[in-house]
Parts: C-alpha cells; structure tokens; sequence
C-alpha cells in the first residue's frame, strides 16, 4: 500500500515537472508555415482570402486554448488517484468541484478543432466551416454548469491551496505547453489563471463570428449558418452575462451594495514630487489608488490602500484655479533613447540565448529578469501627460500618462459615474481593508505592459514604417473646427506620432493626409478627433497649453497579415457617433534603408551631392538652403519640429516640385504646412544614392565615436570631417548650424540637441548595404542596436561641438578643441 502511495505522490511531482507528459495527448499542428503565413498573397478585396486569415488566427488561439485545458486537466487523475489513498492531497469533492465541466469543455473544443484543421489545410473557395461553428454555438450549454460552479471551484481551490502545501505547488505552476512549432515548449500558469480562461473564452465567443460574416459572400454557403451560429451564440452570451460580470467584477459591501469594479490600471502618480507606479481601482462609487505590498516568496501578494476618493467628492481641476505643474523628475530625451537600446539589446541578447542549446534556461531568466527591471524604470519616467483630480476639502492627486487617449478614457468613465445620484461613503478601516483584500481578484490588468510578461507567442510588434492615410470624418452633428491626431505603442506606451490640419466650420472635413510613422514593436494604432479651440483664456496650467476638446477617439490593432501588404488597407474607426475613414500600409525596416539612385539626373532626389552643387553652381543644394531657411522664419517655434511627421502627400508635391525645378517653389513653400517642408528636408537626405558622411567613412565614424579619450576623439572625429568630399562637407556644416540654432529654442519647441540627433542620426551616417548584409540582421528590433546608437551619438557629438568651420578645418594642422 505504501509502494502504491509513494508511486501516486511521484507521479505528481512528476506534474510539477516532466513536461514530456503532454507529448502523447495530441498532436496539434498549426496549418501554416512562418514562410507560408509570410507569403501569402490572396486578393485581399476577396472576402474568402481575409476569411481564410482570420481562421487561421482563430484556429492558433484554440490550440492555445485546448493546451491550457489540458494543462488544468493534467493534475487531475493523480490527485483521484491520491483521493483513495490514507494521504490524501485533495477529497474527492474537492477534485469535482474545482475541475467541475474541464473534462467537457476540453472535449467539446479538442472535436471542434480536429474537424477545422483539415478544412483549413486544405482551404478552397468551397470548403465551408460554418456547419463546425454552427455546432460548437449548440455545445456552449457546456459553460452554463462551469459559470455557475466558478466562484466556488475559485475559493475551493484557494482553500485547498492554504491547506496543503503539495497542492499550492501544482497550482501555482502547472505546465502549459506551446503550440507545436514553438521551441520553448511549456510555460507555467496559476491554476487560478487557467480557470478564468474558460470564462474569458465564452464571452469572446461571438467576436470571431462577427469577423468571419464580415468576410463570408453573402450568396455563400457558409453565411446562413455563420449567422445562425452567431444568433445562437448571442442568446446564450446574454443568458449568463449578469451571472459572469458581477462574479468577476464586484464586491458587497457590509451594507449589502454591490460595489462594481469599472476599470483599473497602472498609473504613475506624483507623490511628494517622485514618481511611484500605482494600481488605480475605479468602482460605480469610489477611486481607490493602491500600490503592491512585498510579500515573502510563497505568500499571495496584496495591495495596499494609499488613498481613495468617493466619487460624491470627487471634482476635476478647474481651468481658473489649479496650481502650476510641481516640478517632477523627469528623464531626458537622451536618457530615454539610450534606455530604449539598452532594452532592445537584451532582447536580442534573449533571442540569441534561446536558439543556443538547451540548459541556459537560467541565463534567459536573468536577462528577463534585467529587461524587467529597464522596462519597468522606462514606464515609470516617460509620462508626462498630466491627470490631477481633488476631494472636497482641497486635496489633489496627480497621475501623469502617456497620452491623451489615456487621460481621456479616465475621465470618461469617472464622469460617466458621476452622472448617477451617488451618496458620499466613508469606508471604516475594516471595510477598506476587505476592499482593497478584494482588489487582487477583481483586477483585470494583471501586469505592467512591458515585453518581459508577455507570452513567447505572442507578437513582437511591428518595426518599420506605417503610411497612414487619414481621409475624412463623417456623422458630425453640427459644424467644428476639427484635426485628428494619431498615437501608436512604443516600448509599453503611447506616443503622439502625427496631427491633421485643423478643417474649419464644417461636418464633413476631408483631409485626405497622408503620414509616415516609424514603429518600434507597435501593435495598435489610434486616432483621436479634437475640436480646435481659439479662446486663448482657456489655458490648462497643467501644461500650459489651450485646451481642445476630444470629440471622439478609437484605435485599431495592427494586424502584420493585414497590414504587411503592397496594398492599401482602408478602414473605419467610429468613435461617439463620428466615423474616420483611413488607409494604411506597412513598410518594415530593411526596405525602407534600401537608397534607390535616381535614373533622372535632372532632378535632385536621389542625385548624388556632388553632381547637384556642381550643375546648380553652388556650395549647398538650394533644397537644402530653401527648407532651413524657410524652417528658421516660421517653424523654429513650432512644437516636435523634425519630429513630428508632415503630410506625405504634401512632401511628395514639394519633391516633385524641387525636382522639376518649378519657378513657383518660393510660393509653395511659403504656403505650405511647415512639418511637410521639415519632412521634405529629412526626405531628401534619405534619398541621397549614399548617406552625407559616406558609406567609405562608416566604418572610420563608427571607431572614433567609441573611442575613450577625449583628444583622440577629436583628432579622430575632425579628421574624418576633413575626408569628406567638400559639397558633403560644407552641407553637413550648414545642417549643424541650423540644428544648433532650432534647438536653442527647445523650451518652446521641445527639441533638444539629443532629439535632433535621434531624428537626423541615422539618415545622414548608414551603413552600406554590402555592411549591412555582413551584419546579418535576423531580428527587426535589432535595429535598435548599439550602430543606431552610435550613429546618433557621431551626430551628436558634433553638435554639441564648438562652431567648426571649413576654413579652420582644411587647415593641414591637428585640429584640437580648446577644452580638450
């Protein structure tokens, strides 16, 4: 009997850690090829090819899915087994209720996508799928069971766990394996997790219908049932909504009320002028602002309350009598950049690690470990966006974000709340402590965004170029002064990447701008409507800035099957009753390096330096000469100069214009919105057939920017400029002077001499291609490597340098910099 007893106990230990278990369940292949998935090239105006995409999405998911059910399943017939022993780990009613319906649930799922693979492998404009989702729709009675034993299997589990020290350790790392092509093969999850996952998936139910009619013919076979599929789908969603949501997002109060949770998130709050990262919980009648306690390895963590508001006393900061902005320690530009790297360097370094041989398990940990920690530090110092909320007797809190669709989702659900007839409550120190014991269950955000938490499956974002056009807004009630600014993610954040020109006094404003944004890992783009306001009394002395109302904002996630087309891809984003209808296209990172010499040497684009001076007689290319000149007159001032991006179709009438050499140039630049000239600038270095400091002389910039003392530097660094051909030479000192001069005027137009360098870095110092393909560049955020820093740290350098002139430089003696 003991023999028996100990052969059970192994076996769950064997749980805990032999992931080869999972290989003989099932064999899930995924239907297509990284190459395949790449490749392919369907008629994307074909709503059969997008549908064959969007199954293939969905089936990827239900392998995902189907692993994290078996994984809950796993430790359940060695825990039955246990159950009949005289050492017990878990009684037999236990076991029923916490692994209540799996078994059904993997079943129903695991004949769902046996039958869907083939079709999918197999795919033509005949197969038809829907009679499979049709049946699928008519098994999710399956989850009535499971939703109504949820709450209880959750606190059984908990119970259980507290109780039994064997059990903690299965729940709290059961194996989740990764679909088929993945080398890491498992991960690990909470069973807590694992059993959410079930209810997370049936109220996503519809979502893949709704896509798959959007994509179905209607004269095709499968839409009828599609349709039906969904309306059964539908009926049962709402039949067990009201049992899903309170579960999972209230907590009763000793008074009986339930208390909702609305929304939550991490923010950054300014307390006594430092930064702290913050879990800001907002429920239908109070706000309440935690942070993590530390707990010992082992315990469950907790929050701890550091203040909260009722709603009833809650106001927003008024426009006449708010403080100034407190100082706040804020990172640098530079700071931010140089952290950037750092973080994509380690990424890399991880990738590396991963394809090396097995048993360096704990070197990717600890660089996950280090990502962690700079990704985290990068979160907590890039907002900047401020948020400021008071109570009634005078006290304010201050949150910074990092965009103002953020701010403004916030806002809208705090107001949304505000509305109701709400009755000011004050927590005793028991309640509030139940309360915020409660947060840990009822949060929906579970981790910070950054890279280090996310699952190795999941995407890596996009790296590259998005071309966004932004053609028009429909649905306007009545007549608005209305632009649109458009954000995309970044390292865990949004930035404000582009703005439209305000389209006066009317409904219906057609910009048709289109801009060219560059991504670093971006998943998800969004577009936000303001209405332009002209009173200067309404000034936000948060950020000193007039303030303009959002009438709407939505976003879209970046999809790379969609988006990494030749293509034009059209959308809609409706946002309060406002529709912005746009196109967008991707263009990754090694494309858009390539330099493409112009055929036409008549023109100036993409017509080497040299032969433009010479034809034109002159020691700067007059491009060069207009666009500073006429940047220096109106845009010194203007807010993100050089960074922020001007409408690619009015660069496109400028370089045509530039290039045909058109009398009426003057004209059109003075007219002409002046980040498209800026735009027009960086556009004509980046065409350049070679970079200005040369392909010949990388290498040579590369070695002296890393050299460590300062007189070698400069004996270096001023050498390589004296190499230069003198109409490259002589341009690159007069793009120096202007961009020393713009940022001079940093504290209006935010640009700092490290910011410019960023911008202008890598387009005027590249390597060749024939170095790039030495380089064998396999990742796309490897672009961010240690050559882009150094690229801006060359330009840079020189910025930060005394005037130079040619004169003193074409002297034959050393040139030395008197502070050296």
């Amino acid at each position: 009997m003991e023999e028996d007893e100990d052969e059970v106990l192994g076996l769950l230990d064997k749980v805990l850690e032999d992931e080869d278990l999972f290989d003989n369940e099932m064999d899930l292949d995924c239907p297509f090829t990284p190459m395949e998935l790449r490749t392919f090239k369907g008629d994307m105006e074909k709503g059969l090819e997008m549908k064959k995409l969007v199954l293939s999405g969905f089936l990827a998911s239900e392998e995902i899915y189907i692993n994290q059910l078996e994984a809950l399943l796993l430790p359940m017939k060695p825990l039955k087994a246990t159950a009949t022993t005289s050492k017990p780990v878990l009684t037999m009613e236990q076991i029923d209720t916490i692994f209540f319906m799996i078994q059904d649930i993997f079943e129903v799922h695991k004949e769902f996508y046996d039958a869907l693979f083939p079709n999918i492998q197999q795919w033509d404009e005949k197969v038809t799928v829907g009679h499979l989702f049709q049946k699928l729709a008519s098994q999710l009675g399956v989850y009535k069971a499971f939703v109504d034993n949820y709450k209880v299997a959750v606190e059984t589990a908990e119970k259980c766990s507290q109780a039994n020290i064997q059990f903690q350790k299965i729940s709290e790392n059961l194996k989740v394996k990764g679909p088929k092509e993945s080398k890491d093969c498992t991960t690990t999850a909470t069973m807590e997790a694992l059993l959410y996952k079930p209810i997370d998936r049936v109220t996503r139910s519809t979502l893949v219908l709704h896509d798959l009619l959007k994509h179905t013919p209607k004269d095709h076979p499968d839409f009828p049932l599609l349709q039906d599929a969904l309306r059964i789908s539908q009926n049962f969603l709402s039949s067990i909504n009201e049992e899903i949501d309170p579960r999972r997002t209230a907590v009763t109060t000793p008074k009986g009320e339930a208390r909702q949770l609305v929304k939550d998130g991490f923010l950054v709050e300014v307390s006594e002028g430092t930064r702290k990262l913050r879990h800001v919980f907002l429920f239908t009648d109070l706000l309440l602002c935690a942070k993590m306690k530390k707990t010992a390895v082992g315990r469950h963590q907790q929050y701890e309350c550091k203040w909260y508001i009722p709603l009833a006393d809650l106001s927003f900061q008024t426009l006449d009598d708010t403080d100034s902005l407190p100082h706040v320690q804020t990172l640098s530009e530079h700071e931010i950049e140089e952290m950037k790297i750092k973080i994509s360097t380690i990424k890399s370094e991880i990738q590396k690690e991963k394809k090396a041989q097995k048993g360096q398990g704990r070197n990717v940990d600890r660089l996950r470990k280090k990502m962690n920690e700079q990704e985290s530090y990068l979160l907590l110092h890039s907002p900047t966006i401020p948020f400021r909320i008071h109570n009634k007797l005078g006290k304010s809190y201050l949150f910074l974000l990092s965009s103002d669709y953020e701010r403004s989702e916030w806002r809208e659900s705090i107001h949304k709340l505000m509305k109701k007839d709400l009755q000011a409550c004050v927590l005793s120190s028991v309640e509030l402590q139940v309360l915020t014991g409660s947060c840990f269950k009822l949060r929906t955000v579970h981790n910070i965004p950054v890279t280090s938490t996310k699952d190795d499956e999941e995407s890596p974002g996009l790296y590259g170029f998005l071309h966004v056009i932004v053609h028009k807004a429909m649905g306007l009630k009545e007549s608005a002064n209305m632009y649109c600014t458009l954000e995309v993610d970044s390292f865990g954040y949004f930035v404000s990447k582009a703005k439209t020109r305000v389209f006066r006094d009317t409904t219906e404003p057609t910009w048709n701008e289109e801009f060219e944004i560059e991504l670093e890992g971006s998943q998800c783009l969004r577009i936000l409507c303001y209405e332009k306001c002209y009173d200067k009394s309404k000034i936000n002395k948060d950020d000193n800035e007039i303030v303009d109302k959002i009438m709407g904002k939505g976003q879209v996630q970046l999809d790379p099957q969609t988006v990494q087309s030749k293509n034009w891809h059209m959308d809609v984003i409706e946002m309060n009753g406002i529709k912005v209808e746009f196109s967008m296209k991707f263009t990754s990172r090694d494309l858009s390096l390539k330099r493409t010499p112009s055929k036409k040497q008549s023109g100036v684009f993409g017509v080497k330096i040299s032969v433009v001076t010479k034809r034109e007689r002159s020691k700067v290319p007059y491009i060069v000469r207009q666009c500073i000149e006429e940047v220096e007159k109106r845009g010194i001032d203007e807010v993100g100069i050089y960074r922020i991006s001007g409408v690619a179709t009015d660069i496109q009438a400028l370089k045509a214009a530039f290039d045909a050499n058109t009398k009426d140039i003057l004209m059109m630049l003075s007219d002409m919105d002046i980040n498209a000239i800026a735009g027009t600038l960086k556009l004509y270095f980046r065409e350049l057939p070679e970079p200005l400091l040369t392909d010949r002389l990388y290498p040579a910039f590369m070695e002296g920017i890393a050299l460590s003392d300062p007189a070698a530097k400069e004996n270096c660094m001023m050498h390589l400029l004296r190499s230069l051909p003198d109409p490259n030479l002589i341009t690159f000192l007069s793009l120096l002077e202007h961009l020393k001069r713009v940022a001079e005027k940093e504290p209006v137009n935010k640009m700092s001499l490290h910011n410019l360098a960023t911008v202008f870095g890598p387009t005027l110092l590249r390597p060749s291609e024939s170095e790039s393909s030495k380089a064998h560049i396999t990742l796309a955020s490897d672009i961010w490597s240690h050559d882009v820093m150094a690229q801006v740290q060359v330009l840079l350098y020189y910025l930060q340098h005394p005037p130079i002139s040619f004169a003193e430089l074409k002297k034959n003696t050393l040139y030395f910099s008197t502070d050296v």
